[in-house]
């Protein structure tokens, strides 16, 4: 089979690979869709090892992606029917842990304590036709969820939700977004259905458009104004009661915490980038705010997130505003990179 090789330097290859075979435990999916996620972009411009990580590396290339979504074609000999099935259409949370620690035994295999393997990064992910799963990684994917919104779910999308209930939020609330790409546009549609008052931020005319055409009411343009005061003249002076940066961007960051009112709780799921410098009693023990980060979703969050999804028919399809086939693949990235689209997605 063929996948994806991220060599960084903004460039890539798509490489032959032998076709996967299944451990005991294993299950091999045939990929349907594969998203592309700005994490992506760490490993395409730099180094071809991502972000990173504590306790994860890769020795050798890893075919890329790690928004999985296919159908089971092969299951392991120890694999239970009522754990996985050939032919069940399912996502796949993207990271194998030890499975017997605290937190892997609550789907949270990224924050395994022995180390985890993520796949599309330190494992072989889904930019390609078949994929090797764990069979506890596996979410089953509802029929009335297409592929494209199962892959979105399995990072991006998943992402924003995991965050938006991290911070607890209520529909009496004001948020404030930062960064308007997959995962702030996301959380920004997402807030909405929670009955939230959405403030959506970004620098790029073209993502604040993305967000106006998604009906959010109130976009800021962070270049033509102060996103902090803004945020609070739209709130009487008070600003947002949670805010969420999904930019990287220390400046943005710092703008997310200073638009946070008092008491309110600011949330940083954006990954890399430089760090959040504060002054810690004006901004933070002065005012009683939190400051918390949010990494992804657990396997249960996963399911909850497409539930909430699919329940109140969320547009998150039309978060893809490029489809691709894998031969294609380094013009997917070259477009992407420019990060004034949508998010793109590879469909087999």
């Amino acid at each position: 089979m063929q996948g994806v090789v991220f060599l960084g330097n903004r460039e890539l290859e798509l490489r032959e690979f032998p076709d996967p075979a299944p451990g005991p435990r294993d299950v091999i999916i045939e990929i349907k869709a594969s998203g592309m996620c700005g994490t992506d972009l760490h490993l395409y411009r730099h180094s071809g090892k991502g972000p990173a990580i504590p306790g994860m590396s890769a020795s050798e290339p890893t075919i890329g992606g790690h928004e999985p979504c296919g159908v089971i074609v092969e299951v392991g000999s120890a694999v239970r029917k009522n754990e996985a099935f050939v032919g069940q259409r399912v996502m796949d949370h993207h990271y194998e842990g030890c499975g017997v620690c605290r937190h892997c035994r609550t789907g949270w295999g990224q924050m395994c304590a022995e180390g985890a393997t993520v796949f599309g990064i330190t494992g072989h992910g889904a930019h390609a036709e078949y994929m090797k799963a764990p069979v506890t990684t596996v979410v089953p994917l509802r029929e009335d969820l297409s592929f494209a919104v199962g892959a979105a779910i399995s990072c991006g999308t998943g992402t924003a939700y995991g965050a938006l209930r991290r911070l607890e939020l209520h529909g009496d609330e004001t948020v404030a977004i930062f960064g308007q790409g997959p995962v702030g546009l996301s959380a920004s549609i997402l807030a909405q259905a929670m009955g939230a008052q959405v403030i959506a931020v970004d620098v790029l005319p073209e993502r604040c458009a993305f967000a106006r055409e998604f009906g959010i009411e109130h976009v800021i343009d962070a270049r033509e104004v102060d996103p902090v005061k803004a945020i609070k003249d739209l709130t009487r002076g008070e600003g947002a009661h949670k805010t969420l940066d999904c930019t990287s961007s220390a400046q943005a960051r710092k703008a997310a915490v200073r638009a946070t009112r008092p008491w309110g709780t600011a949330c940083m799921v954006g990954v890399g980038g430089e760090n959040l410098e504060l002054d810690v009693s004006k901004d933070l023990i002065f005012r009683q705010v939190g400051v918390i980060g949010s990494w992804t979703f657990s396997t249960t969050g996963q399911a909850d997130c497409a539930n909430f999804v699919a329940e109140r028919k969320l547009p998150v399809e039309t978060l893809f505003t490029d489809r691709w086939k894998l031969e294609d693949a380094a013009e997917a990235y070259r477009r992407f990179d420019q990060q004034s689209t949508g998010k793109g997605v590879f469909l087999l």
